[in-house]
């Protein structure tokens, strides 16, 4: 049944449908996509950095990822149009003694004026120290000068990263992931006399979690008379990199580490059936309307211990009878969710590589395309086109303003020539070291809104590397504002 049949024979189910979107992270067996756009839901990935940190301020959206050489910063109205924003240059440094390295930044309000943490260092990794910025008006996207470094006194010289801020009856106190006679990434929390100050020595947290190597990224839930503190171990390369659980009486001092209690086992781990492994370097935000928790971290679609793609995603979290936090699974990367409550909606629909499609989008294939569902969890609704021959094409129709790709990058996978509406080609590898599914091939310039193609031709050509010319399509998210 095609879907211009299934509209005008089902138009009743496009709403039951687009709520189902949003619980399942794979297609019926054999159900056309209502061709309708489905309001109120996105898709991750929000970013292609990871150690991602979400706030919502004054009806936007604002993301930070690591980005090694500076702080940038994604401004969106909407959480499914974080990964179509246009990043903002927060912050450089001409400082060589803290230039380089630069990760985890986290930002946080305090009076009218906001405080941007980060950890950098010279160029060697044990140099790592922490420091914050402070924002010359009320924006979290700045601008920003440099404040302090933030320096525990009994941890002057050692190593230091992942601020987080504790606020704690009245008080504030600096978490973060250093030097401590139980790791070398261990979870410290130090006292502060105001957003930028260190008043006191760090103590340690002897946290568990299933592995000995690290304890980092920690991160603040409050509710139900308790502070909840999370936390990220084993190494972030590793598949079974995962979220574990610490929570204190909300009377309690958090600098005695005998108050904090210890959840039984991880809260947040790999799910292989969803092709998610490695979730982890989290953070919590609230929905627009404040109504809903949610959680935004870093994950991978891959099972190979790599640092490389590590994508942002996020997705609700729930609380449970006991009060404590439940973070659920981590969904498939492609899952459709509904956006947070109170966002004003994306303006967003998919069209899948087989012609399903959630808005007025379509695609269409010259030359000889395998198919199939042998990409499963790593393709979106399960299935991809792949092809080798050089001229083969696939065209993507759609009404927008702008168009991502995503697919299958492979070790067999070679070059292919991408062109908007007919016009000049750009060159694009879709070859990996390793495999990863869904990954973010190309996002294409703005457009003007109207309707447009995108056409994926098969060069025929391959890198040095890789093994075969192989050009993989799987998903488009276009982007309709």
């Amino acid at each position: 049944m095609s879907p211009r049949t299934t509209r005008r024979r089902a138009a009743l189910l496009t709403a039951l449908l687009a709520v189902l979107w949003g619980l399942i992270s794979g297609p019926p067996a054999a159900t056309a996509a209502p061709r309708t756009a489905a309001a109120g839901t996105f898709r991750n990935p929000l970013n292609t950095g990871p150690d991602p940190f979400v706030a919502t301020w004054n009806g936007n959206y604002y993301l930070t990822t690591t980005q090694g050489d500076s702080i940038r910063m994604w401004r969106s109205t909407s959480l499914g149009t974080l990964l179509d924003a246009d990043p903002i240059t927060v912050w450089t440094d001409t400082d060589a003694s803290r230039n380089q390295h630069i990760w985890a930044p986290e930002f946080y309000r305090f009076g009218n004026r906001w405080y941007l943490y980060y950890t950098a260092d010279d160029g060697t990794d044990d140099h790592h120290r922490l420091h914050v910025l402070e924002s010359d008006r009320d924006d979290p996207a700045g601008p920003y000068h440099f404040k302090s470094r933030l320096t525990p006194p009994n941890h002057a010289a050692d190593f230091a990263i992942d601020p987080g801020i504790l606020e704690h009856n009245g008080r504030l106190y600096l978490a973060y992931s250093g030097i401590n006679q139980y790791q070398h990434n261990g979870l410290n929390i130090a006292p502060m006399s105001n957003p930028y100050t260190v008043s006191g020595n760090a103590v340690a947290i002897n946290a568990a979690g299933g592995c000995p190597e690290v304890r980092e990224g920690p991160e603040f839930l409050y509710r139900n008379g308790r502070t909840w503190m999370t936390y990220s171990t084993c190494d972030t390369g590793k598949p079974d990199y995962q979220v574990w659980m610490m929570s204190l009486p909300s009377t309690a001092d958090p600098l005695v580490p005998g108050n904090w209690t210890q959840a039984s086992g991880a809260v947040f781990s790999r799910a292989d059936d969803h092709g998610v492994y490695g979730p982890g370097h989290h953070a919590f935000f609230r929905s627009p309307d404040g109504k809903e928790d949610w959680i935004v971290y870093h994950a991978k679609t891959t099972s190979v211990n790599t640092y490389s793609n590590r994508t942002t995603r996020a997705q609700k979290i729930t609380w449970n009878a006991d009060g404590s936090p439940n973070l659920g699974r981590p969904l498939a990367m492609g899952a459709t969710q509904d956006l947070p409550s109170g966002d004003p909606g994306a303006g967003t629909y998919w069209i899948n590589d087989d012609g399903r499609s959630s808005g007025d989008g379509s695609v269409s294939y010259t030359g000889s395309w395998n198919s199939g569902t042998g990409c499963a969890t790593q393709c979106f609704w399960g299935d991809d086109h792949w092809s080798d021959r050089a001229g083969n094409t696939a065209t993507f129709s759609f009404t927008g303003t702008r168009i991502a790709l995503l697919s299958v990058r492979d070790t067999g996978n070679g070059i292919a020539a991408l062109s908007i509406d007919g016009g000049p080609e750009q060159r694009v590898d879709f070859y990996g070291a390793i495999r990863t599914g869904e990954t973010l091939q190309y996002l294409s310039p703005r457009l003007a809104s109207g309707r447009h193609t995108l056409r994926i031709r098969v060069t025929g050509e391959h890198n040095a590397q890789s093994g075969a010319s192989f050009v993989s399509v799987d998903r488009a998210e276009v982007y309709t504002r």
